[in-house]
């Protein structure tokens, strides 16, 4: 089998007969970029000030930094940099802070957006997109965006409309098809929408086209991330005994 080169974009799917398995790709993933680097930096805050009070600090104190960084960096971990959305053909993964749920597009009642992004299955269930938070005032910038450049827009026919008429005209004339342009630029590229409802536009398009497929059917699993529990619940633990010891 050869490998499809990348730089030719993704290779058609070949035709199958019916009953066989189809070509698998790379999930598509989704992630919140300024959670992530925030996460990151607020790890990177806790490991120098927690390592700091274990090498200097003296009688509990090592102890008591120990168990601070075993209970907080799992959690900031697992709701800032954990959260992820998995797409193929076939199905959506949710990476949340403490699970994994997995939704073959077939379960999938609906995707919705309000002040969180959330998919429903089929009975009903809902889970939050952790990793595509809605952002109010991205979804306001684009709106003003998206009306400014319908005024450009409308500025710019009614310029069109009295070029022909003296100096100042052709001015305004030359200054609205300018205008024109960039309004027909935003409109070929259709409306402006923040970056999480983008997304959520795409996860909509890709289960209107996939939930009747056969591959796409199965049931959904939820997974509770123990990896991230575990260490937290120690780290709970042993600041609690830390703490009653006086």
């Amino acid at each position: 089998m050869t490998t499809p080169d990348p730089s030719r974009g993704p290779e058609p799917e070949p035709t199958k007969p019916a009953g066989t398995a189809t070509t698998q790709y790379k999930d598509r993933v989704y992630r919140s970029p300024a959670g992530v680097v925030g996460g990151v930096l607020v790890l990177a805050i806790i490991g120098w000030l927690g390592i700091d009070a274990v090498v200097v600090g003296e009688g509990r104190t090592p102890w008591l930094a120990l168990a601070v960084m075993l209970f907080l960096v799992p959690l900031v971990f697992a709701y800032t940099v954990r959260p992820a959305v998995f797409v193929n053909d076939d199905r959506l993964r949710v990476r949340n802070p403490l699970r994994l749920i997995e939704l073959p597009w077939g379960r999938v009642a609906s995707l919705r957006s309000g002040f969180s992004n959330e998919v429903v299955d089929d009975s009903g269930t809902k889970y939050q997109l952790w990793a595509l938070p809605v952002s109010l005032r991205a979804r306001s910038k684009a709106a003003r965006q998206e009306s400014r450049a319908a005024a450009r827009a409308a500025r710019a026919e009614a310029g069109q409309g009295s070029g022909g008429r003296g100096g100042r005209a052709d001015l305004g004339g030359a200054v609205g098809a300018a205008d024109l342009g960039a309004g027909a630029a935003v409109a070929a590229g259709g409306p402006r929408r923040a970056e999480t409802d983008q997304a959520m536009d795409e996860l909509r398009e890709l289960h209107e086209r996939r939930q009747e497929e056969t591959g796409a059917q199965g049931e959904v699993t939820v997974r509770w991330a123990y990896e991230i529990i575990a260490p937290a619940a120690a780290g709970a633990v042993l600041l609690g005994v830390l703490w009653g010891l006086g």
